[in-house]
């Protein structure tokens, strides 16, 4: 157990000298090997974690929903899904930032990353609402929350690393996260209606839309309705495996900026780029997280920690709950994946052991994900939008977003205390 600890400490002092979290968990990771089992046996097991990570077949359904989510950006499709949730409910009061946080579900939707929504709605629908005289903390406290969506309905990056780490089926994890994905929306824009109702100027109506103008705004939306049905339905239905519906949706995601004529040879290369960068980081963290995992596995720590929580005598429910205050707490001062990573290996056996479902807690720890993406001090949606909305200072971001923590943590709280809301749908499948 006092080796697991050191090699805890050990990364945060190396964090703290600014060495990149992935290669820090993969020096103390290797080092700790070493030094419980000898270098051969290190050596051995980190070459044989960089193999296997580099050719599963599983892991290529990262990439291939990376592809999908950046073809699909450059497509456009996130400004007609927000013209087409405006023209319904923009002439309520703060109709355009319901509209938004609409928007974000849909292109979450097709995109799998909280920080490429939000980063696209700001660039969407920030201009409309600044124009309209929305204050600057509803705006970029909607764009931020509602960015969050985007790893919670499936598809879903971190759902799919979850799934890949625990061994837990990537499909189920995509069925489990529709529901909560749904109510998270909803109870979001529950949020803005309260806060409007309290501060009408928060955002003033905007002008209501007649119906002909309703259904031309939902024509523009065919290519994401296309595209969900292929790749969840197909999913959902057994028809193909998760790995094998984003192919296909990356593919019909090309094919449609293709036909929109949004493609030439220079952005296809900055897709390719950008999507090869962004895998290149994942499976880095991936393969540095794993070899953790195995040092932390070789210490006694794991069966500590779990002989310690019995003997607490913590009904299992209580447990969950102190495992998701320490994950808030640590989604303040830490970077999301790298912690979800950093963690598994010591919360998810004990989850196991104590009889939970691995997809109902993979739905929790996307929704602690969630939360930390807007919790200052380092949430990432906040300093993604700060630095896209030059005209925005931070302060009145972090302002604009603490209502919506609020309500995130409601919302996990009711995903704890009723299970169903997560599993019913995973329980329908073949």
């Amino acid at each position: 157990m006092i080796e697991a600890l050191l090699g805890f400490a050990a990364i945060f002092v190396l964090a703290l000298l600014r060495i990149p979290l992935a290669f820090a968990m993969g020096l103390v990771g290797v080092a700790g090997i070493a030094l419980t089992r000898g270098w051969a046996p290190a050596l051995a097991s980190t070459a044989q974690v960089v193999y296997e990570t580099g050719f599963a077949y599983t892991l290529s359904v990262i990439p291939l929903f990376i592809l999908m989510g950046n073809f699909v950006a450059r497509a456009g499709l996130a400004h007609e899904l927000f013209q087409a949730a405006y023209a319904f409910i923009g002439h309520v009061r703060g109709g355009l930032a319901h509209a938004t946080i609409a928007a974000c579900a849909g292109f979450g939707a097709i995109c799998g990353s909280s920080i490429a929504t939000a980063a696209t709605m700001s660039k969407v629908a920030y201009p409309s609402m600044q124009k309209l005289g929305y204050s600057n903390s509803l705006s970029t406290g909607v764009m931020a929350a509602g960015g969050t969506l985007g790893i919670m309905i499936p598809p879903s990056t971190i759902m799919v690393i979850y799934g890949i780490v625990t061994q837990t089926n990537i499909g189920k994890l995509f069925a489990a996260g529709v529901i909560p994905g749904l109510l998270t929306a909803a109870l979001l824009m529950l949020t803005v209606s309260v806060m409007t109702l309290r501060d009408p100027e928060h955002a003033p109506p905007g002008a209501r839309s007649s119906w002909p103008e309703r259904w031309r705004a939902l024509r523009g939306i065919w290519g994401v309705l296309l595209l969900l049905v292929v790749v969840l339905g197909g999913i959902y239905g057994g028809f193909f495996t998760a790995t094998e519906g984003a192919g296909f949706g990356a593919a019909g995601a090309f094919f449609f900026a293709l036909a929109r004529r949004r493609l030439t040879w220079a952005i296809l290369l900055q897709v390719l780029v950008e999507s090869a960068r962004t895998t290149a980081m994942l499976f880095t963290l991936l393969i540095a997280a794993t070899i953790f995992a195995n040092f932390i596995n070789f210490t006694s720590l794991p069966g500590d920690l779990m002989h310690w929580i019995t003997h607490l005598a913590l009904s299992p429910t209580m447990v969950i709950v102190a495992m998701m205050a320490i994950y808030v707490v640590l989604g303040t001062v830490m970077e999301e994946l790298t912690m979800v990573l950093l963690t598994i290996p010591l919360f998810f056996p004990i989850v196991t052991q104590l009889g939970f479902d691995p997809v109902w807690f993979g739905v929790l720890i996307v929704m602690i994900v969630q939360i930390g993406l807007i919790s200052p001090p380092v949430g990432m949606n906040l300093f993604v939008l700060n630095s896209l909305l030059p005209g925005v200072g931070l302060a009145a971001i972090f302002r604009g977003c603490w209502p919506f923590v609020a309500m995130m943590v409601v919302v996990l709280g009711l995903l704890i205390a009723f299970p169903q809301i997560s599993l019913w749908l995973p329980s329908l499948m073949k």
